[in-house]
């Protein structure tokens, strides 16, 4: 199949402010002080104002050398994975694939605004600042759920189930796979960059594989 692009409104997401919370550092137990909750709700609004949710994905046939239980084991053993015209050795990844015959590659981002709104408060206000930061993780993570459920109903339509995503830099999965993202996908049509040291702007953006089986 060709790249499926994703354009959805902002206002289609729901803050979940106990992932804020997650993310800032609290625990269930003890969640934050009302000060907090009130920079939390304000941080939510003006991101939500500014943030322009953007996606692409694509879904490609997979093949790989099984792990076998005999040799998960072994910490020297490395699973190989090939789609498209990349070849890629990974125990991590071949156990997350494992039964898969294809994968899809995605790339989302909420857009280089909300990195302005971030650096804008930086200086001004790092407290703030800081709390714009785990709730700008927390959108893009409901961002990368919304397509991870579109690749869920074009799974089903083929009678198949995904697994959970894994990406890049995780594991023994190397940031140097970001490369094989852009070249296979257009990412530069959602407004993403790859710098030289890998990563990725805007900053609020993700890469990752979810396997269909």
């Amino acid at each position: 199949m060709s790249a499926t692009f994703l354009f959805p409104d902002s206002n289609d997401f729901s803050p979940d402010f106990k992932e804020v919370a997650r993310y800032l550092g609290y625990r269930k137990a003890a969640g934050p002080e009302s000060d907090v909750t009130a920079l939390m709700e304000k941080a939510a609004r003006e991101m939500q104002a500014v943030m322009k949710p953007q996606a692409v994905f694509e879904v490609f046939d997979l093949s790989m050398n099984e792990l076998t239980s005999a040799v998960v084991s072994a910490s020297s053993t490395t699973g190989t994975l090939r789609f498209a015209d990349v070849t890629l050795h990974s125990r991590d990844l071949s156990t997350n694939l494992s039964g898969c015959s294809q994968v899809a590659l995605l790339a989302a981002t909420i857009g280089p605004q909300v990195d302005a709104l971030i650096r804008k408060n930086s200086s001004l206000d790092p407290v703030y600042a800081s709390i714009l930061q785990a709730t700008g993780a927390m959108y893009i993570e409901e961002v990368v759920d919304f397509v991870n459920d579109e690749i869920k109903k074009i799974a089903g339509s083929q009678g198949l189930k995904t697994k959970p995503r894994y990406s890049p830099g995780f594991g023994d999965v190397p940031l140097e796979v970001q490369k094989d993202f852009f070249r296979l996908l257009p990412c530069t049509r959602i407004g993403l960059t790859l710098m030289d040291t890998l990563i990725m702007a805007p900053e609020k953006s993700v890469t990752a594989f979810v396997g269909l089986f």
